[in-house]
C-alpha cells in the first residue's frame, strides 16, 4: 500500500506517508493532537439549509463531524445525504454506515458514492435492530456486521477490489472507524473485542457515552497491555461525552438506552444541583478534563443530542484545542495543515 504524497481526485490536499486518506481528522491524530469529534443530528427534511444551520454550530470546534445512519433505528435523512450537502462546503465528515439497511452490493456502492464526494473516514456499525426505532415493522438486512465491514472496507482500499473479487479503477481513500463500548458487561472481553476490530481495519474509535472515568481507565490500561497503541497499525481512541439535561433525564437515558451507564454519583450531581442544565455541561467539561489526562485516548467524540448549540462552549471551556489553529470549513489548505503539525 503506497499512498504517500499522492494527489487524489477532487482533493486539494496529497495523502500523507504513513496515511491511508487526505482528511483532517487523520492528520490531527497522526500529528499527536487531541482531537475532536461531534455529530450532526440529522433534519426529517428535504430542506438542505437545516443540514446547513446545523453543522454551522459546530465550525471552529471540531475536527470532523459524524453524519449518523438511522441512529436508534430512527428514519432521518441519510448519511451519505448530509456527506453530500456538507462535503461540498469543506467540511470533514465522518460517514456511518449501519450494516442494518443494507446488504453488501448497496454499502460497497456507498463506500464508493461517500469517497467520491469527498468523505474521508468511515464508521463502520452493525446497526440497532429495528424494533428499537419508529419502524419496528421494518425488516432488518444485517448482510454484514461491522467486522466483516472493515474486512470489506479495507479491502476496497488496500487491494483495490469489491468483494466479489472485481477490481476496482480508483480505490476510496478513507480511513476507517469503529464504535466500542468500555462500560457494558462482560468488561473483561472489551479491550479483546477491540483487538479483532483493530486485526478486521479499524483505525479509529469512538465509545459509548463515558460517565464513569475509572472504568475507562481499566479498559485502557488492558488496550495497552495488548499493544494496540503501539506501531503503524495503532488504534486512536476517541472516548464518547455529551451533556446531561438533567436528573431526570439521566435516570430515563440509564433505564431506557442499551449499553449506556451512568453511576448512582453522577445522578447525585446533577440532582443536588440549582440548575441542572449547567451542572450537566460543566460535568462534561470536567469529564473532557479527566479523560484527557488517560494515557492512550487521542480525543474527545462529543454528542449532545438536542443540545448541540452546546458544543462548542463545552469544547472551549474544556481547554483541549488550546495552542491549536481553527478550522472553519472550506479553509482547509496546505498551510493550514501544515500548522496542525505545529
Amino acid at each position: 500500500m503506497k499512498f504517500e504524497d499522492e494527489p487524489v481526485p477532487g482533493y486539494s490536499l496529497p495523502i500523507l506517508p504513513g496515511h491511508v486518506s487526505p482528511g483532517r481528522l487523520e492528520r490531527v491524530l497522526r500529528a499527536g493532537k487531541f482531537a475532536v469529534t461531534s455529530e450532526i443530528d440529522p433534519p426529517d427534511s428535504a430542506d438542505p439549509d437545516e443540514v446547513f444551520k446545523r453543522a454551522a454550530i459546530f465550525d471552529g470546534y471540531v475536527d470532523a463531524i459524524n453524519a449518523t445512519d438511522g441512529s436508534g433505528a430512527n428514519c432521518h435523512m441519510s448519511s451519505v445525504g448530509v456527506c453530500s450537502l456538507l462535503t461540498r462546503r469543506g467540511y470533514a465528515m465522518v460517514m456511518q454506515i449501519a450494516c442494518r439497511d443494507r446488504n453488501r452490493i448497496a454499502i460497497q456502492g456507498e463506500i464508493l458514492g461517500g469517497a467520491a464526494m469527498g468523505v474521508c473516514n468511515i464508521m463502520c456499525l452493525t446497526g440497532d435492530g429495528v424494533q428499537a426505532g419508529d419502524h419496528p415493522q421494518a425488516k432488518p438486512v444485517f448482510d454484514l456486521d461491522s467486522m466483516s465491514l472493515l474486512e470489506i472496507a479495507r479491502a476496497m482500499r488496500d487491494e483495490a477490489r469489491f468483494q466479489s473479487g472485481r477490481k476496482l479503477a480508483s480505490p476510496p481513500r478513507v480511513f476507517l472507524g469503529a464504535a466500542e463500548n468500555p462500560f457494558a458487561p462482560p468488561f473483561e472481553w472489551r479491550a479483546y473485542r477491540l483487538a479483532k476490530k483493530v486485526a478486521a481495519g479499524a483505525q479509529f474509535i469512538q465509545t459509548q457515552y463515558c460517565f464513569d472515568v475509572p472504568r475507562l481507565k481499566t479498559f485502557m490500561a488492558q488496550v495497552r497491555d495488548l499493544g494496540l497503541l503501539e506501531g503503524p497499525d495503532r488504534i486512536f481512541i476517541l472516548p464518547g461525552v455529551g451533556p446531561l439535561a438533567s436528573a431526570k433525564s439521566a435516570s430515563w437515558i440509564r433505564d431506557n438506552v442499551p449499553g449506556v451507564h451512568i453511576p448512582d454519583s453522577v445522578i447525585k450531581r446533577l440532582a443536588g444541583a440549582e440548575k441542572q442544565k449547567e451542572e450537566g455541561k460543566k460535568l462534561c467539561i470536567d469529564l473532557i478534563q479527566e479523560i484527557r489526562e488517560i494515557e492512550g485516548v487521542s480525543g474527545v467524540h462529543v454528542m449532545a443530542y438536542r443540545q448541540e448549540t452546546t458544543v462548542a462552549e463545552i469544547i472551549q471551556t474544556s481547554g483541549v484545542l488550546e495552542g491549536r489553529v481553527p478550522w472553519y470549513p472550506g479553509r482547509d489548505t496546505p498551510s493550514e495543515q501544515q500548522r496542525i503539525q505545529a
